[in-house]
């Protein structure tokens, strides 16, 4: 006699029906930031922003699934991909992420992470295809679980207008009236540049977005 499936596989399977994988072709975008209404609206939840943005867009829902995330699965002009949020704080996002793609068979070259960054101006959209952490606690555990830092990225400025030993506070702070004109073109383009990564890959995405950015 077999047993019926327990909540968990019932779940999955209406997310992904009878295999978990992923089509060879899709790709997964995650943004960065911390669980909870209290940081919605600060600097370092501008990730999770654009990762809303991108799901509503694409007419995606997020589902509270494993491997402490919130994701949903469509496509964009017909290419398969997923979107996703951590709902482990910044610092530990590396092990959902790393879970999530094992899971779904996506390597972390199909990857594109969403994140901000102090490095640059508040409002400036940057896409790299691989590179170091910056600093950024969030990337650095997305590296060390990866094993590599080999992965698509893009970075959105926030700005660094803080003194010494004020980072913290700055960017679990909310952006000031300066700099909320400037970030509501930040998600508009980053957006954009998201879709873009999922249907030409990360080096139209930059090659078209960097230019159209670049404060040079």
């Amino acid at each position: 006699m077999t047993s019926e499936p327990g909540p968990v596989a019932r779940l999955l399977h209406r997310l992904f029906g009878r295999n978990d994988k992923m089509p060879s072709n899709a790709r997964l975008i995650v943004g960065l930031g911390n669980p909870g209404p209290e940081y919605a609206h600060t600097r370092h939840n501008i990730g999770f922003v654009v990762a809303d943005r991108v799901g509503e867009r694409a007419g995606l829902e997020f589902e509270t699934a494993k491997f402490n995330a919130v994701f949903g699965r469509g496509s964009w002009r017909g290419r398969p991909f997923v979107i996703a949020k951590p709902t482990a704080f910044m610092n530990r996002s590396g092990r959902p992420v790393a879970s999530l793609l094992r899971h779904l068979g996506i390597t972390p070259q199909e990857v594109l992470i969403v994140y901000d960054d102090i490095h640059l101006p508040a409002g400036e959209v940057r896409l790299r295809a691989k590179g170091g952490s910056g600093g950024h606690n969030g990337i650095e555990d997305v590296i060390r679980y990866f094993g590599t830092s080999a992965f698509p990225r893009l970075r959105i400025g926030i700005g660094n207008e803080f003194g010494r030993g004020g980072q913290s506070d700055y960017v679990l702070s909310e952006f000031d009236s300066e700099q909320k004109p400037l970030m509501v073109e930040a998600v508009d383009v980053a957006e954009e540049a998201a879709l873009c990564f999922v249907t030409d890959g990360i080096t139209t995405a930059m090659n078209r977005y960097n230019r159209k950015n670049s404060t040079d």
